[in-house]
């Protein structure tokens, strides 16, 4: 087993995971989103979908023996192992226009999406690539008469994971999210790891 590579807070990552490869999503601290992209490492017009993934799941609440779908429907990661059970494939990366739109008392962050946008830039990917990110330990209840969404802290614990076996070669873009709402109102790194 590999040693954990840590992403600062506020901050993010892309690198190649080959086939088979596991990746594993590190809450080191507790209540901290990850957001994780994934594009075929051969053709980045193949990326992950959130629409395919939830649709083929029947559900938006995806955990251990999900499988997560590419915008042409081919698996593009499985997921192995989850100590947490509570994820979200529903909400966009945020941004400096999050930001501006949710807390317009602070400074602006270029937020995931800039962070994704950055490390990703070096693979090829373009901003209006980025799709919807699985977005690793957020709280995203949906209520089940009115359809509201509200974001809560993460019930993530320090040092709680979750696991991805890679389909097929991939390129993956991971974050420590930036967006006080999906924290708890507080910034803290995560980790992965790569066997």
């Amino acid at each position: 087993m590999t040693s954990p590579i840590t992403i600062p807070e506020r901050s993010g990552v892309a690198f190649e995971l080959p086939q088979g490869a596991v990746l594993t999503v590190i809450d080191p601290k507790g209540e901290q989103v990850a957001d994780l992209l994934a594009f075929n490492a051969g053709d980045i017009g193949e990326a992950i979908s959130s629409g395919r993934t939830l649709d083929y799941a029947e559900t938006i609440y995806l955990t251990t023996g999900h499988k997560l779908y590419s915008n042409r429907s081919r698996v593009m990661l499985d997921i192995i192992g989850d100590t947490v059970g509570r994820h979200d494939f529903l909400l966009t990366p945020c941004s400096a226009d999050t930001f501006v739109h949710f807390y317009p008392d602070l400074p602006a962050h270029r937020g995931c999406f800039g962070n994704l946008a950055e490390a990703l830039a070096p693979h090829g990917v373009t901003p209006d690539m980025i799709p919807t990110a699985f977005n690793c330990f957020m709280n995203v209840p949906v209520d089940g008469t009115t359809g509201k969404l509200r974001v809560l802290p993460p019930i993530s614990k320090a040092g709680d994971s979750i696991a991805f076996r890679a389909a097929m070669d991939l390129i993956v873009g991971l974050t420590a999210c930036s967006a006080p709402d999906s924290n708890g109102g507080t910034f803290k790194p995560i980790q992965y790891r790569i066997d």
